[in-house]
């Protein structure tokens, strides 16, 4: 049982008298390439972690919900029969908004008294918001007895994401947490929401170093972005009719059009037509074994996010660059949707300890502080256990 599983038990019985009925867990991901793509219909490829949020959970005889944080020493209550988007602020928006995406698929729920603790970093890239989400979905679908299908519980965690909390993600982060498998990455084409399973081989360790700076996901400048990519189509549409998201543009038929976008317009759309196919070759690279082209196309990446997506930071960078000087690292990124948070480093095993002395020691030296690091091994989805 993990210290995550055991603060929760601990907090609803210390609250509630009682062991739960269930425990459910979803677990973080990081995305080792495919960065800000999900929401345009492109390529991604994540990986769930060993890290996760976990759920203790009974049910009530009333609509009445009783949510306890273990890891903030806070509660919220809200009745489900008052949900309204922006109605629930805070953490207990996520739990609130399934809640009411559930509902509004036509699930009914009960009222539920429940307690959550974790150990996916807040705030770092890492989605412990996607998490939470899908570890209350598991729990609620479980505790109202539905069958659910997982790409149907995906969806509707994404919208209670959009619509309840508003932030206009895309299906990257419940589709990892849900469908995660121990030892893989997830391909997944954010169009058809296909998915294939892309072994990680054994020899590299994913090191993720924390910057520590905070950025919340639902601030003006992701939104932003988004609303940049949707301006582009717009934009590209008058050349090409038929396309519905810049995952329908080619790079030639990009430049084609170069002089008819903005810059500002043109690059955010540069980063995504190139991210795309930084996503395939990447996949293509792990399938045959080659390495050090894998890592390429991570540092691809990250310098697109830096000068086309301007949504890196100088923490970040500082991060990349001290990985990358390391022998052994293959490649280093931004990882999640930037503006703080962390990177992630592909790197041989043997070198995972010298490469996070190097990381510490350097961004220490620039900003004062250490930087949260830690290795992550891929691990499976979601799960739900009764009592």
């Amino acid at each position: 049982m993990t210290h995550a599983e055991t603060r929760a038990i601990g907090a609803f019985q210390e609250r509630f008298g009682e062991l739960p009925c269930v425990r459910a867990r979803a677990p973080g991901r990081v995305n080792l390439i495919g960065e800000h793509t999900d929401y345009n219909d492109g390529f991604v490829l994540p990986m769930a972690i060993h890290r996760a949020i976990w759920v203790a959970a009974r049910p009530r005889r009333d609509r009445r919900v009783h949510l306890i944080a273990a890891d903030f020493g806070e509660e919220a209550v809200f009745s489900l029969d008052e949900l309204q988007p922006g109605g629930v602020r805070g953490w207990a928006a996520y739990p609130a908004g399934v809640a009411w995406a559930l509902e509004q698929a036509g699930f009914r729920l009960p009222g539920v008294d429940a307690a959550v603790a974790g150990d996916v970093p807040i705030g770092s890239g890492l989605s412990s918001s996607a998490a939470l989400e899908v570890a209350f979905a598991m729990a609620w679908v479980a505790l109202g007895g539905h069958e659910v299908p997982r790409l149907e519980l995906a969806r509707l965690c994404q919208r209670a994401e959009n619509e309840f909390v508003g932030v206009r993600c895309g299906i990257m982060d419940q589709m990892a947490a849900l469908f995660g498998r121990r030892g893989h990455a997830l391909l997944i084409d954010c169009r058809s929401l296909e998915t294939r399973l892309i072994p990680i081989p054994e020899e590299i360790v994913v090191l993720v170093a924390d910057s520590g700076v905070r950025r919340e996901l639902a601030a003006s400048e992701y939104n932003a972005r988004r609303a940049q990519c949707e301006e582009a189509v717009r934009r590209l549409q008058g050349r090409y009719p038929g396309i519905r998201a810049l995952r329908d543009i080619s790079r030639a038929q990009l430049e084609a059009a170069r002089m008819e976008l903005p810059d500002r317009i043109y690059r955010r759309a540069r980063h995504v037509v190139t991210e795309n196919e930084r996503v395939l070759h990447a996949v293509a690279a792990l399938e045959r074994g080659d390495l050090p082209a894998f890592g390429e196309q991570l540092n691809a990446s990250h310098e697109s996010l830096r000068s086309d997506y301007e949504v890196s930071a100088p923490e970040l960078d500082t991060l990349v660059e001290a990985a990358r000087s390391v022998p052994g690292v293959y490649g280093a990124r931004l990882t999640g949707a930037g503006f703080g948070g962390s990177i992630l480093a592909v790197v041989r095993r043997e070198a995972a300890q010298a490469a996070g002395e190097v990381i510490i020691r350097h961004y220490e030296a620039r900003f004062g502080r250490r930087p949260a690091l830690f290795a992550v091994e891929p691990d499976d989805g979601a799960t739900v256990h009764f009592e």
